[in-house]
């Protein structure tokens, strides 16, 4: 039994710590590509006029969007439109807010979860690029 039991579980942890270092160098891992279709880790990344449902400040967090940050994203929380938000998710109503000046063990501040109707809007439009046109 010794030897079917370390056999399950070997290709579970190869695949986590896969999984784990291909995170370390900006690579998602494979569900990612497969949920958003294509090869491409940056065509994931790519935005258009929708705001994302999930998005969030921190850079190791899965939710993190760089193009949507650049842009700007306003958030109305309950009718009141917050500054201070860390992260959100629309679908679920919640937003998560630093809790004062408290920081955890890792500098990180430590954030509080709010439940209620999210709105999030761009603040800025897309840029557009017109790679075919010269001046």
């Amino acid at each position: 039994m010794g030897p079917r039991c370390a056999g399950t579980r070997l290709p579970l942890i190869g695949r986590a710590l896969n999984d784990v270092t291909q995170r370390r160098r900006g690579v998602p891992p494979a569900p990612f590509l497969r949920w958003f279709g294509g090869d491409d880790p940056l065509s994931a990344r790519r935005m258009s006029d929708t705001i994302p449902d999930h998005l969030s400040i921190d850079p190791r967090s899965p939710h993190f969007h760089r193009d949507a940050l650049e842009r700007g994203v306003g958030i109305r929380f309950k009718g009141v439109e917050r500054k201070d938000v860390e992260e959100y998710s629309i679908s679920e109503g919640w937003i998560r807010v630093a809790l004062g000046k408290k920081v955890d063990r890792h500098g990180r501040p430590l954030t509080i979860k709010l439940s209620g109707p999210v709105e999030a809007w761009f603040e800025r439009p897309a840029e557009e690029t017109n790679e075919g046109e010269e001046a």
